[in-house]
């Protein structure tokens, strides 16, 4: 009802409200009054002799009726229904749910926390903190890459060591923070390909991860690959962290066929990681960050600088 900001939706509920219970009411009351007449019939026939008899309900079942006018009535009192009304208990389903969360943050706050604390190499090889990660990987991140996190068509493998955006545990968690939009235009940088150079380049590629190919093409393709895509994946095809990925290491998000690279190379092709920070928050974060880099394929990242040495004057008269 907030969403309504004029007042004569408010009055409309209610009064479609309390018609319809006092209707049921008075309709019930009618059939109290109604009297038994033997052999009488609404006049309704089907399959030529099949009657409908007018008899009133029987009591028991009226009761039955009754109660539940009775329960609703109870009902709107104690709980929302009437328009703005919020009844006696206050209730609302985001009352209910603030509720929820924040018995579910009292009770398993701390541990988030005590995670969170952590270095991401650390929490990696926790068990508790795992599982806990895993869980998070199976309800948030499961859909695209895998309950195995081995990833599908247009969506990356995190298992295998091969990263677009970086494998350190930095570059993991700004992924998940901030997710990620990467794009390939069509034809590369060089809109004036046609067809038969688009078959030239992708044999070249598919050379490049040692796949057959027409070699004539592939040489021709070599010639094209400086001007058309070496600004984005190098000059060997290697890729750059953060831009586009590796041709030369045999792993393929879309399908290392033919027909697929040429149309890779003819359409582009455009792909998005929604962000996840904002939704889970940081300690949440955190656990997921150390739970995909401890499927194998992260990148070891820096060391953690080590803590400072407690001043001389500060450490105890037994240990000095």
């Amino acid at each position: 009802m907030s969403d309504f900001v004029s007042g004569f939706w408010n009055i409309y509920v209610v009064s479609i409200v309390l018609v319809s219970v006092i209707g049921c009411g008075v309709f019930l009351w009618m059939q109290s009054t109604a009297t038994h007449v033997e052999g009488a019939t609404t006049g309704h026939v089907w399959d030529e002799d099949l009657q409908e008899f007018s008899n009133p309900l029987p009591s028991w079942w009226r009761w039955l009726f009754y109660i539940t006018i009775f329960f609703s009535l109870f009902y709107l009192a104690m709980y929302p229904g009437l328009g703005n009304y919020q009844g006696q208990f206050k209730w609302s389903s985001a009352g209910q749910y603030d509720g929820e969360m924040k018995k579910a943050d009292d009770q398993y706050g701390p541990i988030f926390k005590k995670f969170q604390s952590q270095d991401v190499q650390a929490v990696a090889v926790n068990s508790e903190a795992k599982e806990m990660g895993q869980r998070l990987f199976l309800t948030y991140c499961s859909q695209c890459h895998g309950s195995d996190a081995k990833g599908a068509r247009g969506f990356p493998n995190l298992a295998d060591g091969d990263w677009l955006f970086g494998g350190t545990p930095e570059q993991i968690k700004e992924s998940i923070t901030k997710g990620r939009d990467a794009m390939m235009p069509a034809k590369g940088v060089k809109p004036d390909l046609n067809g038969d150079q688009i078959k030239d380049l992708a044999s070249y590629v598919r050379s490049l991860s040692g796949l057959a190919s027409d070699s004539i093409r592939a040489q021709r393709g070599k010639e094209l690959f400086a001007p058309a895509c070496s600004a984005c994946h190098g000059p060997d095809g290697k890729g750059m962290v953060g831009v586009a990925p590796n041709l030369a290491d045999k792993v393929w998000l879309y399908g290392s066929s033919e027909e697929t690279i040429t149309e890779t190379i003819t359409k582009g092709r455009t792909n998005r990681m929604p962000s996840f920070g904002e939704f889970l928050g940081d300690a949440k974060v955190h656990l997921l960050t150390a739970y995909v880099y401890g499927l194998g394929g992260g990148v070891k990242g820096a060391a953690p600088a080590p803590a400072p040495a407690a001043p001389a004057e500060a450490m105890p008269a037994e240990k000095k």
